[in-house]
């Protein structure tokens, strides 16, 4: 409504400018000739004068406007043309007031331009930390193979190798399973079936489930887990749970601790997992949860993972409307907190 207000404000202001103009246009003509029409006839010579001046002007704010929409749209459409062949280095530095819809539409694509380069970024990275990941087995496993065709080799070096060629194989298979796993929870079309149960039986579950490679370290468990409920989907929860104690009976020393923390706090229920393992950097801290990120002390055959399970963590947790986060000290400690919302009532 003000928008019209103002256009009509604005046509009222032109006319009476047009008609000031076509007045004093008409009488200088009429003094220059020495000639007046009568009344009528000079209204009516009046009224052309402001038709001919308000098309005229339009006229040539149509010419200048025109122009300048070219420019812009010249620009904006050479600007799409460079994203579209994968060029992302696009910064439009027209001149357009923000509020309007040219204003809008190269802050969207200057914005856009922005997004897709760091995806394209991410998708580069990417597909460089698989081709690395895939390629250190695959050596390993064509060494190895080469290896065993020497027909002097000794019954238990013969093991040993085939025994190297499993463990990379398997490696691969981790790789894969991963990468298709955090494909599918990225896609949207993931099954999740969130249903009301008790995580701290889910806990113990898993504590359980780990039992022999805890007990083969000889790490003590200290568990203490409230009596809470959530709801959320079990298998996908299963997961996280196992991947980050896991990691803590992997890198936790032989008579370590591991302590399992579960309470309600508020709206929320936060789960806590600390070891007395070798700990990270905080350089590492900030990266732990990227895709393929893995640690110093953990790039060892022994030791190493794909590096996607925290990423696959960190991704159920949010599916969840949950968060994690880690705290650690080098060659001391390491904490993962997840804290996820509570959905339900507790279960008696």
């Amino acid at each position: 409504m003000g928008k019209i207000l103002a256009v009509f404000a604005l046509f009222l202001i032109a006319t009476t400018v047009f008609a000031f103009l076509s007045f004093h246009l008409t009488s200088y003509i009429y003094d220059w000739i020495g000639k007046y029409p009568q009344g009528y006839w000079q209204q009516l010579i009046t009224v052309i004068g402001v038709i001919i001046f308000f098309w005229c002007t339009a006229a040539i704010t149509f010419v200048f406007g025109s122009k300048r929409q070219r420019v812009y749209w010249d620009t904006i459409v050479a600007a799409l043309r460079q994203m579209a062949t994968g060029d992302f280095n696009v910064k439009l530095d027209l001149k357009a007031n923000g509020e309007d819809q040219f204003g809008q539409l190269i802050s969207g694509i200057n914005n856009m331009a922005v997004e897709l380069g760091e995806m394209e970024k991410m998708r580069q990275e990417f597909i460089s930390n698989v081709s690395h990941e895939i390629q250190s087995p695959l050596t390993s496993i064509n060494g190895f193979a080469k290896a065993l065709k020497n027909i002097d080799l000794t019954d238990e070096k013969r093991m040993h190798y085939l025994t190297i060629i499993e463990t990379e194989s398997n490696r691969l298979s981790k790789i894969s399973d991963n990468l298709l796993k955090l494909t599918s929870l990225e896609s949207q079309h993931h099954p999740f079936e969130p249903k009301k149960y008790r995580l701290d039986k889910q806990l113990r579950s898993v504590v359980l489930a780990c039992e022999p490679r805890w007990l083969e370290k000889n790490i003590e468990m200290d568990i203490q887990l409230e009596s809470v409920s959530i709801e959320a989907d079990e298998d996908l929860m299963n997961q996280v749970w196992m991947n980050i104690l896991s990691n803590s009976i992997k890198f936790t020393p032989n008579a370590g601790m591991i302590s399992i923390r579960l309470w309600k706090e508020e709206d929320a229920v936060i789960t806590s997992i600390m070891d007395n393992g070798i700990g990270m950097t905080e350089e590492d801290q900030l990266h732990i949860f990227e895709r393929f990120f893995k640690s110093d002390q953990s790039r060892t055959i022994s030791n190493g993972g794909s590096g996607l399970g925290l990423s696959i963590v960190k991704k159920i947790v949010e599916m969840h409307h949950g968060s994690i986060s880690v705290q650690s000290k080098l060659g001391e400690k390491t904490t993962f907190s997840i804290t996820l919302p509570i959905l339900q009532g507790e279960i008696e």
